[in-house]
């Protein structure tokens, strides 16, 4: 019966503590600092905390003769948390890189119910209908400002090992510029009208081979000459633009798949909605770009910050566990001395949160290398990924302040379940016992 209730005790401190470790994951700065100005004034203005801190000093000065067993919890919580915020920050970039793309003062018009540019239909004959509704700005020669774009899918050689991947390449109307105000020539010329020419963002010049300015690509069963790079910061950095009207032709393609266009004013949108809605001629959707682009980066977000989490949850179980063998080892190495401690007059909390210092300070060590190290290693570093339009987009990792802190409060998770069944043991390791073992 002792060890069913023994069983049951243990089994309850495990599920109190898995929901203790999701309160701490979840827990925003200012309950941490909560917790650590709670804890810190425990230590200094209680008795029980003062020995706490007394004994936990005796531990840490002992770590360098044990520094061989506490590097494994110093390189394994340096891994998890390493993994962890560059998985994290992979997402990041990818949703900085969308959300970057459009603006609030530009919207784009699909097919009605289309998530996006690759199942939408725009004929040509709807285009000046389009043109006419209330609420698109004009230019300086009265027209209105709008661009009929279609997106084609082709296979470039990655710059990495020359293998095909998919890229965006798009074709855009004169007004294209002008709606896209951030992208800058950086190196050549825009496409001539007509012309069998095309424009590379500079991301997707260093991420595949052969679009140096001057340089002719097949594409289409047609020779395309390379006359220039833009740079755009969003994920227009990773297409291939043309002419449309040369671009459609080259690929049998009748019909566009969106219009883009600039709002008029802040009521632009709202106008141009209901001007859509009115007409039954046009059954099509408009949003914002910026809402555009930006919907397309949850899903795989989502799925890459899902990933990131559960590969970080299964390292840290294995941190945990080599958490465990550590300061299991070290409180049986030093089971005299904490027998020494306990004879003295050090009850048991103190004991216990001595041996929890200990293991804090190390899994703060390895949070705060890993994190070092991802910093260090993937910060900025640019990679591409297929997008919602099944085209590579290039991006760079974001290792963002938020993330480094998530990371640390992974690593403290980790050193607050490898250190507590040992000190715990400590804890009730009877004193007679240990100075015979000793």
């Amino acid at each position: 019966m002792n060890r069913i209730y023994r069983w049951l005790g243990n089994f309850g401190i495990i599920l109190a503590l898995a929901a203790g470790l999701v309160a701490w994951i979840f827990l925003p700065w200012q309950g941490v600092l909560a917790v650590a100005v709670a804890l810190l004034l425990w230590l200094l203005l209680t008795r029980s905390g003062r020995l706490a801190l007394a004994a936990g000093r005796i531990g840490i000065a002992g770590l360098p003769q044990r520094w061989g067993a506490s590097s494994v919890i110093v390189i394994g919580i340096a891994g998890v948390v390493g993994v962890l915020v560059a998985m994290l920050a992979m997402g990041e970039g990818f949703k900085a890189t969308l959300d970057r793309t459009g603006s609030d003062d530009t919207a784009i018009v699909l097919r009605g119910g289309s998530q996006a540019e690759t199942n939408s239909v725009i004929t040509r004959d709807q285009l000046p209908l389009i043109a006419s509704l209330d609420g698109i700005a004009k230019g300086t020669d009265g027209k209105p400002l709008s661009s009929p774009e279609l997106s084609q899918v082709v296979n470039l050689p990655s710059m990495s090992d020359g293998t095909d991947a998919n890229v965006q390449f798009r074709g855009v109307g004169p007004d294209a510029w002008a709606l896209r105000p951030g992208l800058k020539m950086v190196e050549g010329r825009r496409f001539g009208a007509g012309l069998r020419e095309l424009v590379a963002g500079r991301g997707v010049q260093k991420q595949f081979r052969g679009l140096q300015v001057g340089r002719q690509l097949k594409l289409g069963n047609q020779m395309w000459t390379v006359v220039g790079i833009f740079a755009a910061s969003d994920s227009h950095d990773s297409e291939l633009w043309a002419d449309a009207d040369v671009l459609g032709p080259a690929y049998q393609r009748q019909s566009f798949q969106s219009v883009t266009v600039k709002l008029d004013g802040k009521t632009g949108f709202s106008r141009l909605k209901a001007a859509l809605a009115a007409d039954p001629r046009l059954k099509l959707d408009v949003q914002t770009t910026h809402d555009y682009y930006a919907k397309q980066s949850e899903q795989l977000t989502r799925i890459i910050n899902v990933l990131g989490t559960v590969i970080g949850a299964i390292m840290a179980i294995g941190a945990v566990f080599g958490a465990l063998n550590t300061m299991y080892a070290a409180v049986a190495g030093r089971a005299r001395e904490i027998a020494t401690m306990r004879a003295l007059g050090f009850r048991g909390l103190p004991v216990v949160v001595a041996v929890m210092l200990e293991t804090m300070l190390l899994a703060l060590l390895g949070g705060l290398l890993g994190a070092a190290i991802a910093w260090l290693v993937f910060n900025g570093y640019t990679v591409s990924t297929l997008g919602n339009n099944f085209s590579q987009v290039v991006f760079q990792f974001k290792v963002s302040p938020a993330l480094l802190w998530s990371g640390l409060k992974w690593a403290l998770g980790i050193g607050l379940v490898g250190g507590l069944f040992p000190a715990l043991r400590a804890a009730r390791l009877p004193v007679t016992e240990a100075l015979r073992a000793a």
